[in-house]
């Protein structure tokens, strides 16, 4: 249905918005030719590689920028996320290893990016096997298992989802998994929660094991899994609401504010203006500042306070965690910085992970576009750390994606292990749509533009085709009116039909009717 709107939209477009849709096919296919031919296609899922540039027309919203890096990179994470998506007996699911690995469940399928891979495939046009792949993990993942393997990880997933509906419109999917998100729920408070009312975690279950503050055996209250938490009870709460029932959405509402304010007051570090782990026995707050302190800005957990906004100074200092090749995973300064491992393990004491920068960079994104108070960085700060991430996206010249980088060098740290390649373990479309364009989708009839480009620094950019609530969006910046044809600054079209411009490049709101 929505291809048959979005060919009965093109048929009526203007001959110069069809050239510059044709445009975008062409580049398109030079960057999958390019891929192509750079991949042995080892493994080979439901999607092969002589389909994929067919399957991403079809699919993804296409983008052009003038920054080379940015581009490309866009379009493949496109075409590696399309290697993962898998069928099997018990749905489609999407992978994160292309080759299997051990501690893996059935089908190679692993539950810790889970909400990555949702928050990504959202924005594909056709992505009703998101929903097969999550009934995977609610009914068929744990069955003749020795263990568990859906919370084998830390997850997400209600706040995933309502993410996923706030693009796609699928109240009746999420009504009708209700019942079944509040048992887990309340699974994750019986294995996990302390009577404290914090959730403790394993550093490893986190999926960021040989961590500054942690370890395999350690359970102590992380800013991870207690920003989960609050994010799940907050989209329960609303799910429950669309669905009328009220004592419910009630009875989470009251633990998201409850478990929001215990994060706050039990992990914020006033002299170190940072969030950080509280380790178990009563020792305290762990000396380290780590990137997951920045977690609960990429849920708005923290208050809109100038005191909390300080902790942003460390994403700019290079002492904290700036480095030559991007966002580390603890602040460079402290003393036991990359010193877990000789790299064949997976550390997460430093190094450069791509899962964590993908939440940084929301949670930077989240504190430029939503906070009032503090002027700790900027949007040319943020533009910096997605271009730095999208250049760090490269082995031996050619485009890739790994598993983990030496902050220095970008060497990535399993070499080119096979398992590695192609790590589907972060998101990357979601950064540039959601982020750095500031496609916000909203629970109405409605979306809002908050782009964090800074003023001068693209004279164009589009990104066209994409599929929200049963309709098509179509964005354009054009800062000289020269490159699309619809004069000078950003406009916005749904279904065809311009319905909002700006002469500069600023926060707009924008109504679907």
């Amino acid at each position: 249905m929505k291809m048959n709107k979005l060919a009965g939209i093109l048929l009526f477009l203007l001959p110069g918005a069809l050239a510059a849709q044709e445009d975008l096919n062409r580049k398109l296919d030079t960057y999958v030719d390019k891929f192509n031919s750079q991949d042995n296609e080892a493994v080979i899922n439901k999607i092969d590689n002589k389909s994929s540039a067919a399957w991403m027309k079809e699919n993804i919203p296409l983008f052009a920028c003038p920054d080379s890096a940015i581009e490309e990179i866009y379009y493949f994470r496109w075409w590696s996320y399309r290697k993962h998506i898998k069928e099997t007996p018990e749905g489609t699911i999407v992978t994160e290893f292309i080759e299997p690995v051990k501690h893996a469940a059935r089908y190679n399928a692993i539950s810790c990016a889970l909400g990555h891979h949702i928050y990504e495939g959202r924005w594909l046009r056709n992505n009703d096997f998101l929903k097969e792949y999550v009934d995977f993990w609610l009914y068929h993942a744990d069955k003749g298992e020795s263990r568990p393997r859906f919370h084998q990880f830390s997850s997400w997933l209600p706040d995933a989802l309502l993410a996923y509906h706030m693009v796609q419109d699928d109240e009746e999917y999420l009504a009708s998994r209700l019942n079944d998100l509040d048992k887990d729920y309340l699974k994750w408070e019986e294995e996990r929660q302390l009577p404290n009312g914090l959730f403790w975690q394993h550093d490893v279950k986190d999926g960021m094991e040989e961590s500054v503050s942690g370890g395999r055996r350690e359970e102590n209250m992380r800013p991870t899994i207690n920003s989960y938490m609050v994010a799940n009870a907050r989209a329960l709460s609303k799910i429950a609401e669309m669905v009328g029932n009220d004592s419910l959405k009630r009875n989470y509402e009251t633990k998201a504010e409850r478990l929001a304010t215990l994060l706050v007051d039990s992990l914020w570090d006033e002299k170190d203006s940072f969030f950080k782990t509280r380790v178990e026995k009563g020792k305290g707050l762990h000396p380290a500042r780590e990137a997951i302190g920045f977690i609960p800005w990429s849920f708005h957990i923290v208050p809109d306070h100038r005191s909390y906004a300080e902790a942003w100074s460390q994403v700019i200092d290079t002492a904290g965690f700036k480095a030559p090749w991007g966002l580390t995973t603890a602040e460079r300064r402290e003393p036991t910085f990359r010193t877990r491992g000789s790299g064949h393990g997976c550390e997460w004491d430093g190094a450069i992970w791509p899962f964590a920068s993908t939440q940084t960079l929301r949670g930077m994104a989240n504190f430029l576009a939503d906070y009032k108070r503090g002027n700790t960085i900027t949007k040319d700060d943020f533009y910096e750390a997605v271009h730095q991430y999208a250049a760090s996206h490269v082995m031996d010249g050619k485009p890739y994606i790994g598993e983990y980088q030496d902050e220095r060098t970008g060497y990535w740290l399993k070499g080119d292990h096979p398992r590695s390649k192609f790590y589907n373990h972060s998101t990357f479309a979601d950064v540039v749509i959601q982020d750095l364009i500031g496609f916000k989708p909203q629970l109405g009839n409605s979306f809002e533009l908050k782009p964090l480009i800074p003023q001068d620094q693209w004279a164009y950019f589009t990104l066209q085709g994409v599929s929200y609530k049963d309709k098509v969006v179509d964005i354009y910046w054009d800062k000289n009116g020269s490159q699309y044809g619809k004069g000078k600054g950003l406009t916005v079209y749904v279904d065809g039909k311009r319905v909002a411009k700006s002469k500069k490049l600023k926060s707009l709101k924008v109504n679907l009717r």
